[in-house]
């Protein structure tokens, strides 16, 4: 094995002369796109109780959710616009079709499941677009979920009223 370098000088010296330590003068391996046999990148998103099912391949931007249109499936704008915040980040409006199946929770948390999975698919199917996704923290899992109620209390942290007398 190579002799030890103990300071950051000889570190420099070291990498100069081109006898750098392996760390050093690793690489990082560019990301290959991650397709199937159909053009499609497939990724699964999650959201509180909420798991989403998504494929995404080159289209006119439709985004079908369960069998159903965006607009017919989340009927509040708000929800519709959380879907498409990672095209918008991304810089590729209208230029996927979504096709999405998800389970569990509630319209706000499948929002959030679709969002999740539309991200991790955008990034599989184009490596260039992870530092845009990953800089306003689409592809991180939310993982702020509903705390569990307690015995003894009326909810997860409501006491019952106390009663001096």
């Amino acid at each position: 094995m190579a002799e030890t370098l103990n300071s950051l000088d000889e570190l420099k010296g070291a990498v100069a002369e081109g006898d750098a330590p392996a760390a050093v003068t690793e690489t990082e391996t560019p990301r290959e796109p991650v397709r199937d046999a159909l053009g499609r990148a497939y990724a699964t998103g999650k959201r509180k109780d909420a798991v989403a099912r998504v494929w995404i391949k080159p289209g006119s931007g439709k985004v079908t959710v369960n069998g159903k249109e965006m607009a017919q499936y989340f009927a509040r704008p708000v929800l519709q616009m959380i879907l498409r915040q990672p095209f918008t980040v991304a810089g590729v409006e209208d230029q996927f079709d979504v096709m999405a199946t998800v389970k569990g929770g509630g319209l706000s948390g499948q929002a959030g499941a679709v969002k999740h999975g539309i991200s991790k698919a955008l990034q599989l199917y184009e490596p260039g677009l992870r530092g845009a996704l990953k800089a306003a923290g689409f592809l991180t899992r939310d993982s702020r979920v509903v705390e569990r109620k307690k015995f003894g209390r009326r909810k997860a942290r409501r006491s019952f009223q106390f009663s001096k007398r």
